[in-house]
């Protein structure tokens, strides 16, 4: 059950605008926008100030399964059913350029933290990494033996993680392109992967309805949650590293402690499956989308103490890893 009290997160907004399930969603750096991807094959940029309007961008020729910010905020990328990869300039005009990136679907796009690369993941089994501004193809990484749904950039840029429908999780090496572990213990296809802002853990959602976190330093399962009682679609680390908001199509968002190893808050928004969550860059916010083709936008409210500090330390340079150490043999399911 979700705690009552006044730090409860709280529906601010929600936006209406897509004419199909909503797939993907993000926030740019200063939060004053943020982009949804749709199956109505549509990019929607939305204004985060009241009475602005939403723009909505077209382009891609199928179902826009994916959609990221740079790190500076000047660019949108979005990949689609329809094989490409579309860089966006999120004004007015809405100006794309396109790359054929795989042949079948792209699932998943994701700036590096300098916003040089981009790495993507796709339908025929394989991850690319690309220049982001030349779109010049780098490499491949083709371990996988079905689809490949998410792919992620540690960040430090130096791994990459990857999830698939083979139920493996798979951790890289980008420099010399060699897949240096695969975590095995999902049950079921593996929806979405990313990595704790501190880079030395990992967490992935599945269709066995479970979250997992694992440390790719010792390469250990941390933590294990059966908090959904249906697949489990997106993830996102808050960017204190101490909690994680799940979506799920029980159609409910959940966020876990982290540090407590335990489910503290569930909410419900979505009419139906809830497809994709991310946390605002600062945490503030985190949005959310669903197969009910809204966007939803809730405040965090979380005691502000809580991460406030925790992100001047990691700001500032500070260790950080000193934040899971709590996790380590902690084996949390909550029913």
């Amino acid at each position: 059950m979700a705690a009552a009290g006044p730090e409860d997160p709280s529906l601010e907004r929600h936006f209406k605008g897509h004419r199909d399930a909503v797939t993907s969603v993000d926030f740019s750096l200063n939060k004053k926008q943020l982009a949804s991807g749709s199956m109505d094959s549509c990019l929607m940029i939305w204004s985060m100030r009241p009475q602005m309007r939403a723009y909505r961008f077209v382009g891609h020729k199928d179902a826009v399964m994916c959609v990221q910010f740079s790190p500076s905020g000047h660019l949108v990328a979005s990949g689609s059913r329809d094989k490409t990869v579309r860089l966006w300039v999120p004004s007015v005009k809405g100006e794309s350029t396109v790359f054929r990136a795989h042949t079948a679907t792209v699932r998943s796009v994701h700036f590096s933290s300098d916003g040089q690369s981009l790495v993507t993941a796709s339908d025929d089994k394989t991850v690319k990494v690309w220049t982001v501004h030349r779109q010049k193809f780098l490499f491949s990484l083709s371990q996988h033996i079905n689809w490949v749904r998410c792919a992620r950039f540690s960040p430090d840029g130096r791994l990459i993680v990857s999830a698939s429908d083979d139920k493996t999780v798979k951790l890289w090496d980008k420099t010399s392109r060699e897949c240096i572990h695969s975590f095995c213990e999902h049950g079921g296809f593996v929806n979405h992967v990313d990595f704790h802002p501190s880079g030395t853990c990992i967490a992935a959602a599945g269709t066995d309805n479970t979250v997992k976190v694992w440390d790719v330093r010792m390469n250990r399962l941390l933590q294990h949650y059966q908090v959904h009682s249906a697949v489990v679609n997106s993830l996102s680390f808050h960017p204190s590293g101490n909690y994680l908001v799940t979506a799920s199509n029980d159609s409910t968002l959940k966020i876990l402690d982290l540090l407590e190893g335990r489910l503290l808050y569930t909410l419900h928004g979505h009419q139906g499956p809830a497809t994709c969550v991310a946390f605002s860059r600062a945490g503030d916010f985190f949005a959310s989308g669903g197969s009910d083709e809204q966007v939803m936008v809730w405040k965090t409210n979380f005691d502000a103490a809580d991460y406030g500090e925790v992100l001047k330390t990691q700001k500032s340079g500070s260790s950080v890893d000193g934040t899971y150490h709590s996790l380590v043999g902690q084996h949390a399911e909550i029913p």
